[in-house]
């Protein structure tokens, strides 16, 4: 019998906690959304008032970009509503992918803020400028780092724990701005000793930075895209396989996220002189232990051979 067993996760008591959890991902990650979306464009009103005042062109960059950063919160924001409907006959995997996709969203916004930090700073350095107010601009600077690096902190740590590259990559972002916020408070003290190069060369080696963490988030977005997943999750999964009883050999384990839940096929080779029945039994504990065994793994098909 080499009956595809395929077996699905809905006559499961446990199949409603899978579902709840990654409907409770989602809801994890709009939270952490919102959050970010309040802290970010209460820096930025603060930040625009003093540049304002001020005519630091280094803060009024900054006070874009944080306004900026608060607004890639809507397209995740987006991602994560989509990602939760149903799936349907035409997308039969659902609308996780939608997740994913923002992340090259962000990731391109990361590349452009570098392309923009870079710019002004080489813009500088052939036409100083002279900034008035700079312990409010300091100020402006300590504040948009602060809050950048609060939001950056929240969406990383959210991320990893239900499984969404995009709102790392998010939190990656949050924190490259954050670097150009604490390049606008070195520029001031610099400008404060009279040094009219401190705000350009700093603004340089702030984009330095921002390249570091472009590299950092694409590389999440990538693996995603490529349907890459971590080798010890794989790990996981064939352990949990080897202990089920009946199970004879493990075949190969394939997994893929869609946006925030993971997936497994795989194939176990059984007693050929099982009935149909029993070769199911054992696929059934196969996907039992896959769901149990391996975190954040919301759906398992498991076949059989013989």
């Amino acid at each position: 019998m080499t009956g595809h067993g395929h077996v699905h996760g809905h006559h499961h008591h446990h199949a409603h906690e899978r579902v709840d959890a990654a409907l409770e991902g989602s809801a994890q990650g709009l939270r952490t959304l919102w959050f970010s979306f309040g802290v970010l464009a209460a820096t930025t009103a603060v930040q625009a008032v003093i540049a304002a005042a001020s005519g630091s062109v280094a803060l009024l960059g900054d006070t874009v970009h944080n306004a900026a950063d608060a607004l890639t919160a809507l397209p995740l924001a987006l991602a994560f509503v989509l990602g939760r409907r149903a799936a349907t006959r035409r997308y039969t995997y659902g609308f996780g992918r939608a997740e994913d996709l923002a992340g090259v969203f962000v990731v391109l916004v990361i590349a452009a803020s570098a392309v923009f930090t870079g710019y002004e700073a080489l813009r500088r350095l052939f036409e100083p400028q002279e900034v008035s107010h700079l312990a409010a601009v300091a100020a402006a600077g300590l504040v948009g780092f602060a809050g950048n690096e609060w939001v950056a902190v929240a969406r990383i740590r959210t991320g990893r724990r239900i499984g969404s590259a995009a709102l790392v990559a998010d939190g990656l972002h949050a924190r490259s701005d954050g670097f150009t916020s604490l390049a606008v408070l070195l520029g001031a003290g610099g400008a404060a000793l009279g040094w009219r190069w401190a705000d350009p060369l700093i603004g340089l080696a702030i984009t330095g930075a921002i390249a570091l963490v472009l590299r950092g988030a694409a590389r999440e977005v990538w693996h995603r895209l490529m349907d890459a997943v971590d080798p010890a999750l794989v790990d996981q999964a064939e352990h949990a396989l080897g202990d089920v009883e009946g199970v004879r050999a493990v075949g190969d384990v394939r997994m893929r996220w869609l946006g925030h839940d993971l997936r497994a096929e795989t194939s176990i080779v059984v007693d050929p002189e099982l009935t149909v029945a029993q070769a199911h039994a054992v696929a059934l504990a196969a996907e039992h232990a896959l769901l149990h065994g391996v975190r954040r793994l919301t759906a398992a098909t498991v076949q059989i051979h013989p």
